[in-house]
């Protein structure tokens, strides 16, 4: 596939390394680079987890996000810090505010808390060549806060990213080209490791003889179009490097899910219970998908069991015939597949989300659901009241109970204190 007509900008990711536990680090006058620091959200539960934790904690003592408060070792140089969020936002607004003195506003995508998208096509003759720009940035951000970052470089979003993720982060900075593409993209395995591949997609073309990227890129067109439609000819473009999105687009349309997930404060075991948060987190879900306009057909379940019951899960999905955004109709789908797949183990762990999105428009009123009308305007005005008076203005009885999370939740910022 030529590349001779494929568009060529310059494009940076910049990722703030251990943004959290970096942030902490400064903040008590420490060197982020140098520090042992984990960030734990509630350090009176031995079960808390790891939601980040400095490089030299890493390297060390091979604590990374995820591991658990009492598999940290019990030596005086590690610090064990609270999370506070609306720090760490206000931290990433300003770091905003730098990356738009080097480049105009639309020219930086914010991707998430800690890592942004920046078009530097047209700045050479204000900064220089694209690398030094770059250096600039990285030496600001230094000067400024105080804070390391890693930067991925490339003619496009895609690569940008791959470059960032595999490679940059190792070594602060890399740039790849379309011709770098044969050389360090197609030997990636497993393909998980590449951006834009999930863990569901990744076993379907395993199934189909697809085990790294190059495999991917040699596969015959026509049968990834076959397979998975309009995102086999994107995962074929990608497998090659190109990709014609523009700044801030998502990576694949076949990406968009409205999704929740949370990593419950006890064991559940009793299946009143469970289903009580898998209820409340339906209603969120459904309220973000009904506010963007959105109704899907494929719903998504995952359920992890706790460590006492050693581990373990299940990760479902089942589509219906006409796309939702209704509260208790994805419910039932959820309630459905738990009852389906539960092996009666304490679970730690839900996640949910709906996909195959398409326009709320869409919905038919069927001449079978009398109140179909009415249940969407119920759900609109409950959304309406939420969104002027939080989450806890309105509720259902469910939350209220020794089981419910969803209002002890409207006090914190990403499930973390404020």
């Amino acid at each position: 596939m030529g590349t001779q007509t494929v568009p060529n900008r310059t494009i940076a990711c910049i990722d703030m390394r251990s943004f959290y536990a970096s942030c902490a680090a400064v903040e008590k006058g420490l060197d982020p680079l140098q520090a042992y620091i984990a960030v734990v959200g509630n350090q009176d539960r031995k079960g808390s987890v790891v939601l980040a934790a400095s490089p030299r904690m890493k390297k060390d003592f091979s604590v990374k996000t995820g591991t658990r408060l009492f598999e940290i070792p019990d030596d005086s140089r590690i610090l064990l810090v609270e999370p506070k969020m609306g720090f760490f936002l206000r931290v990433s607004l300003a770091i905003t505010e730098l990356l738009m003195e080097f480049v105009p506003k639309e020219s930086v995508h914010v991707y998430s808390v800690d890592e942004s998208f920046i078009d530097l096509t047209h700045v050479e003759a204000l900064w220089g060549k694209p690398e030094t720009v770059v250096r600039h940035i990285q030496d600001a951000l230094i000067w400024q806060f105080g804070l390391p970052s890693a930067v991925g470089l490339g003619p496009n979003m895609l690569l940008a990213k791959l470059a960032l993720d595999l490679e940059a982060k190792k070594t602060g900075f890399a740039e790849w080209t379309h011709e770098d593409v044969p050389k360090k993209l197609w030997p990636v395995a497993p393909l998980s490791k590449m951006w834009g591949i999930g863990s569901r997609t990744e076993r379907t073309l395993n199934g189909m003889g697809i085990f790294s990227v190059g495999d991917l890129a040699q596969a015959e067109l026509s049968v990834l179009e076959d397979r998975f439609g309009i995102l086999g000819h994107q995962l074929y473009q990608h497998a090659h490097g190109i990709d014609f999105s523009q700044l801030g687009a998502l990576l694949l349309e076949g990406q968009v899910s409205y999704g929740k997930g949370q990593i419950l404060y006890r064991d559940y075991v009793e299946e009143a219970e469970i289903m009580t948060i898998i209820l409340e987190m339906c209603e969120d879900v459904a309220m973000r998908a009904r506010v963007a306009r959105k109704a899907g057909r494929t719903i998504h379940l995952s359920i992890g069991y706790s460590k006492t019951a050693f581990g373990g899960g299940f990760s479902r999905s089942q589509s219906i015939d006409e796309a939702t955004n209704e509260t208790m109709k994805i419910y039932k789908v959820c309630q459905e597949l738990f009852q389906k797949f539960h092996q009666d183990k304490p679970v730690r762990q839900v996640s949910l989300s709906i996909t195959n999105l398409e326009d709320e428009s869409s919905m038919q009123l069927s001449l079978f659901e009398a109140r179909k009308w009415e249940k969407r305007k119920v759900g609109a005005a409950m959304d309406s009241i939420r969104e002027k008076y939080g989450y806890s203005a309105v509720y259902r009885a469910v939350s209220g109970t020794e089981a419910g999370t969803a209002i002890a939740r409207t006090h914190l910022i990403g499930g973390h204190q404020k």
